[in-house]
């Protein structure tokens, strides 16, 4: 779903001119698109309509509340990491009987705080935090849902950082171990085993790894319900990619056809995705102001006041968005780096990258910023972070106000 398009020469989110939301708000801003976010959301439910599932959005992708307060209008649910994430969910309306918990670091007052909530499930990520899991419920007086993460080593063929389903990842459990963890488990009166999980990677433009990975999985599954264990639900995480340049995603007709003729042999069981990028990636642009042109050593420099703590992709992984100017000029392309106010040499927003001629005062749209956008800046360099605006049609709101300097200093 394309809003971000431009109109008489104005590129536009939905029905608002960008060039409005930066005269009332600001700049550098976040702009999301309702249409855009709820759009992969509603497709996800049309696609595994004829199957038990459950849609569980990766609130680390975008956490801002009126995006979450979307997820659970749908009744979907929530994939958290943490009991910052936990609290958020729970905040944005999402009902904790839908949350899944993942990640490796759980601390005991994380889980003592799931529990308490009545989340759905654990994903556990070792023995250790089964240990952990299990004397925490035990103190509590209460069962804790379980399911163990399987790390299947499948190469998703993603970048590095985002990989997670490899042999050598931090991420998950080898099946073997995990077979006995379960037996283990299952015996334990504080555990309630549920499930399985995975989780292999984000950004994959393939269903190859995904297929691979779910019959590693679904052969454990077997296993286990021979030995009498009365599985629930079959996790197989997120990660479907989406376009930032000139990738080409799978289409979702495509996942859900896989997936769904793989659950035809696990019947009973539930499939839990949990999508994040899919669903926010292409939902906002981060809108920055061009400060200053310059030249050094031959390369030509837009200074914007956008900068890697706003948006870290970049920098980070390398990552590509686009960049379009928010009003179009005419002006011939050159070859320019657009970089920020930071003082890294990696604070770069995009490099060798052909744009229109930019003068100081112009508005630039950085595409494709809705996932891990806003929700992995920083205040590096004492910058306040980015305001957060949602347009609904013509109309728009902001959803997260612009820190200030008395932010910066709350607590201190």
């Amino acid at each position: 779903m394309n809003v971000f398009e431009y109109r008489a020469g104005q590129l536009m989110a939905e029905g608002v001119p960008l060039a409005d939301i930066a005269a009332a708000v600001g700049t550098p801003v976040y702009v999301y698109s309702r249409a855009a976010f709820v759009g992969p959301l509603d497709e996800l439910e049309a696609a595994f309509d004829h199957i038990p599932h459950l849609v569980c959005f990766s609130v680390k992708s975008a956490a801002n509340l009126a995006l979450l307060k979307l997820v659970a209008e749908r009744g979907q649910g929530a994939d958290i990491v943490s009991g910052g994430e936990l609290f958020r969910a729970l905040k944005g309306g999402l009902a904790a009987g839908r949350v899944v918990f993942s990640g490796v670091g759980k601390t005991g007052r994380e889980m003592a705080e799931a529990l308490s909530a009545g989340i759905l499930m654990f994903n556990v990520e070792s023995a250790g935090e089964l240990a952990l899991l299990s004397e925490t419920a035990g103190r509590m007086k209460l069962k804790a849902p379980v399911a163990l993460r399987i790390n299947p080593d499948v190469d998703p063929g993603a970048h590095p950082y985002v990989a997670t389903g490899l042999k050598e990842s931090k991420f998950g459990l080898a099946p073997e171990p995990a077979g006995e963890l379960y037996l283990k488990a299952a015996r334990d009166p504080n555990l309630e085993v549920l499930g399985l999980a995975c989780h292999i990677g984000s950004q994959l433009l393939t269903t190859a790894p995904f297929l691979a990975a779910a019959e590693k999985l679904k052969n454990l599954a077997l296993k286990l319900k021979e030995a009498g264990l009365g599985l629930k639900y079959f996790d197989l995480g997120g990660g479907l990619g989406i376009r930032y340049r000139e990738e080409s995603p799978p289409p979702l007709t495509e996942y859900a056809a896989g997936l769904k003729k793989l659950m035809a042999g696990l019947p009973g069981l539930t499939l839990v995705l949990e999508p994040g990028r899919y669903v926010s990636g292409n939902s906002a642009v981060l809108l920055v102001r061009t400060l200053y042109r310059k030249e050094n050593g031959g390369r030509r420099f837009v200074v914007v006041d956008g900068a890697m703590n706003d948006l870290a992709r970049p920098s980070l992984y390398g990552s590509y968005h686009r960049i379009l100017p928010v009003r179009r000029s005419g002006r011939p392309e050159i070859t320019v780096d657009v970089v920020g106010p930071i003082c890294e040499s990696g604070d770069f927003l995009a490099k060798d990258r052909p744009l229109p001629e930019t003068e100081a005062g112009d508005l630039l749209a950085v595409m494709g910023a809705g996932a891990y956008g806003f929700t992995m800046s920083s205040n590096y360099n004492a910058r306040p972070r980015a305001a957060e605006v949602l347009v609904d049609g013509d109309r728009f709101r902001v959803v997260r106000a612009r820190e200030t300097y008395e932010d910066l200093v709350r607590g201190e």
